[in-house]
């Protein structure tokens, strides 16, 4: 993709962001905008961010050699009179990065969604782009590249050959969203949920529901949001930024119901369609996607056979290996919901024996032993037929604690965790693995994997 832009139309974008230049005043076309030295190839604009443990200036005198044609850079780097190469010296490079990835996304007219939400938005983000799949190309957010310099870096990826953008917002922090919405300018925004994630940075669920609105507040007025009806403060919370249109989904009320039936299958507006992925909690994801399609106006029938959905590694993971045995891994991250829904996943699956190896979950501020109690209170509800606690962090006792008649074992390393569990697997065995991205029970996993299967191969 070319990106054709004038010095003159590069400071009409930049507003008053721009202070100062030197060097080519002509017109240009750039390959590619980019914040990365390590991808810089010649033809390229480099915008040197600045960060807490890092500095892109460090390396402009890099991307010159290697044919950047363009820098931005910030107003306090000194600019070189006698370079021939377009420098562009600005207040925030950040936020000029963020001026270009707005202006790019204007010049297109497809649809751009975006999605937020305290847990599924990544899993709701793949659902949509699987629905979205058959009827065109789809642009949507790779890897964790839903913040302020992911989002622009996405943005900045749309091609005129695309038909649908899915934008994905992340959140740490009050006005961020604010920020990422008017970057962005979706043409329909989906909220999943608000929960406690995050609740450690932002102190309460209200503070987090305000948080995750403020995609409606700054979208544009001609807007649609599809919201979860199953929430309650999540619509209480858009009635007071939001008087647009709005489309809610629930599998309890809402505009758009969806009912599971038991040959996994949902059904919605009197048609069924095949799940992609198991659990209640996916099963409402799904149906967000499904409204999305609605109101884009997409033929439902199209969809009723199923879609293909890909989704990072830890996201409703399952490992069917020999002697019945199934691993769900659930590792990429967890909060208390996503935990609490992975717990019923679990048990919900059919098999002999129903296990779960959990780990802490992060960033809960003061509310971190409650909501760990809460873990261990439902894995006793549920009537697990075990339970292993990793408490590498001191907070995650209390899954343990609270577990009551639970056979549990706790266990404070990686190697211990994965000796002891590979050793207690049976035959028809289901077990999940749940834990805040950081504790690393993804490594647990792969592990436990190797050495089941390191096993089966020895008995053949």
């Amino acid at each position: 993709m070319k990106f054709a832009i004038s010095a003159e139309q590069l400071r009409a974008i930049l507003g008053d962001n721009w202070s100062a230049s030197l060097g080519a005043s002509q017109s240009m076309a750039f390959n590619q905008i980019s914040t990365d030295s390590r991808e810089i190839r010649a033809g390229d604009l480099f915008i040197a961010l600045r960060g807490e443990r890092f500095d892109g200036h460090q390396f402009v005198e890099t991307v010159l050699r290697q044919g950047a044609c363009a820098v931005i850079v910030a107003a306090d780097y000194p600019l070189d009179a006698a370079s021939p190469i377009l420098q562009v010296a600005v207040k925030d490079t950040l936020r000029a990065y963020q001026q270009l990835a707005n202006w790019w996304r204007k010049q297109f007219n497809f649809p751009i969604i975006a999605v937020t939400g305290s847990v599924g938005k990544t899993t709701t983000k793949e659902l949509i782009a699987g629905v979205l799949t058959p009827f065109g190309k789809v642009h949507k957010t790779q890897a964790n590249y839903n913040n302020e310099i992911g989002v622009p870096k996405t943005l900045l990826a749309l091609e005129t050959d695309h038909n649908y953008g899915i934008i994905e917002f992340g959140m740490r922090a009050r006005g961020e969203i604010t920020d990422l919405t008017r970057i962005t300018e979706p043409d329909i925004s989906v909220i999943t949920n608000v929960g406690t994630a995050h609740i450690g940075r932002l102190g309460s669920e209200e503070a987090i529901a305000q948080a995750k609105c403020e995609l409606l507040a700054q979208m544009p007025k001609a807007g649609i949001a599809i919201l979860n009806h199953d929430n309650p403060l999540l619509l209480s919370t858009a009635a007071q930024v939001w008087s647009g249109k709005q489309i809610t989904y629930g599998l309890e009320v809402g505009d758009i119901q969806g009912k599971i039936n038991e040959n996994g299958t949902i059904t919605v507006e009197g048609e069924n369609f095949v799940l992609p992925l198991p659990g209640r909690h996916n099963a409402l994801n799904y149906l967000a996607a499904l409204v999305v399609a609605k109101v884009l106006g997409l033929d439902w029938q199209r969809l009723r056979s199923g879609i293909t959905v890909e989704l990072p590694g830890g996201r409703s993971r399952r490992y069917d290996l020999d002697r019945d045995i199934v691993l769900l891994d659930e590792t990429y991250n967890a909060g208390l919901e996503s935990m609490k829904a992975a717990l019923h996943l679990l048990k919900e699956t059919p098999g002999k024996r129903h296990i779960a190896v959990l780990g802490a979950m992060k960033e809960l501020g003061e509310r971190s032993p409650q909501f760990h109690r809460q873990i261990g209170e439902t894995v006793q509800q549920l009537g697990l037929d075990q339970l292993f606690v990793l408490i590498d962090d001191p907070e995650a006792k209390a899954i343990a604690q609270a577990a009551g008649s639970i056979p549990t074992e706790c266990l404070t390393t990686h190697a211990e965790l994965i000796a002891r569990v590979s050793q207690e697997i049976q035959e028809g065995d289901r077990v999940l693995f749940k834990a805040s991205n950081s504790v690393g029970l993804n490594q647990v996993v792969q592990a436990v994997v190797a050495e089941l299967q390191g096993l089966e191969e020895t008995s053949k």
